[in-house]
């Protein structure tokens, strides 16, 4: 597969989206599965433990945002090439990434420097549901966005 760079710039662009609007609406999310878990926050913790809210918060949403830019440059290049329609691409692609990195929740659980604030995730079925949601969330806004932006053009 030959790399079009434009497509892949395209495509991270979508995916840093994407990974806004699953940020974004987190506190509603909590709210509704009732489990506070912040992707952010345990990634901005996992750097900088023990710093303040106030620093580790924005960090861990920039790191969220360049994971989301980063998994959409790499599904901008693969997915033309997945047998599915284009319009569950996205879906398939945010809920396979889901699954996959679900058991490393033990790890974090068990390893994560800030583990004593953060809610349990091993074995907690809220919490997955919530993470299962936010992956598919991630996955249509990705793809539908990617799609529009590499559609071809006519």
């Amino acid at each position: 597969m030959p790399i079009d760079r434009p497509r892949i710039l395209r495509g991270a662009l979508a995916g840093a989206v994407a990974s806004t609007v699953w940020w974004a609406q987190q506190r509603a999310d909590m709210r509704a599965f009732g489990v506070p878990y912040d992707d952010a926050e345990l990634l901005g913790t996992g750097v900088l433990p023990g710093a303040p809210a106030r620093v580790s918060g924005p960090v861990g949403v920039a790191l969220h945002v360049t994971n989301g830019a980063l998994f959409g440059a790499v599904y901008a290049h693969v997915a033309p090439h997945v047998p599915l329609p284009a319009w569950a691409r996205g879906p398939a692609a945010g809920l396979g990434e889901h699954l996959a990195s679900w058991p490393a929740v033990t790890l974090v659980d068990r390893f994560h420097p800030a583990r004593e604030r953060l809610p349990t995730l091993s074995g907690n079925r809220a919490a997955f549901a919530q993470a299962t949601w936010r992956h598919l969330l991630f996955g249509v806004v990705l793809g539908e966005l990617e799609r529009r932006l590499n559609a071809p053009e006519e």
